[in-house]
């Protein structure tokens, strides 16, 4: 495989990160409007994207560490999750909440700008 093509694939994984990112949003908003799993469209919308999200990590994953990848599908998700509600009015914005959030979305860019390291063998 050559150093374009790794690069490449490399993309469509982060690609494909982001995405199951935004869709662990989707699943998170659906869970609050479940209602406990009493709501039928929302349940539905949980179990769906919750399944595709997971299913994006695990493709993602193949080509990115595991550790980073978790970081930033936590952090992107999380940040959407209440950038959304924050828009809709179900929770509160602040300045402080709106710098802390964006704290967490330069930390996820700082992982993505990281050059991949080869994971260090261990010693017995």
């Amino acid at each position: 495989m050559t150093a374009k093509t790794k690069n490449t694939g490399n993309g469509i994984s982060w690609a494909i990160l982001l995405a199951s990112a935004l869709l662990e949003a989707v699943w998170a908003t659906a869970l609050g409007l479940s209602n406990g799993f009493t709501q039928l469209t929302p349940t539905l919308v949980f179990i769906v994207t919750a399944v595709l999200s997971m299913i994006g990590l695990g493709i993602a994953v193949k080509r990115i560490p595991l550790g980073t990848a978790y970081a930033v599908w936590v952090g992107i998700g999380a940040a959407l999750t209440v950038g959304w509600a924050m828009i809709t009015g179900v929770e509160s914005a602040s300045p402080l909440k709106l710098l802390f959030i964006a704290g967490i979305v330069g930390c996820a860019a700082g992982l993505k700008a990281l050059p991949a390291d080869k994971p260090v063998a261990k010693t017995k």
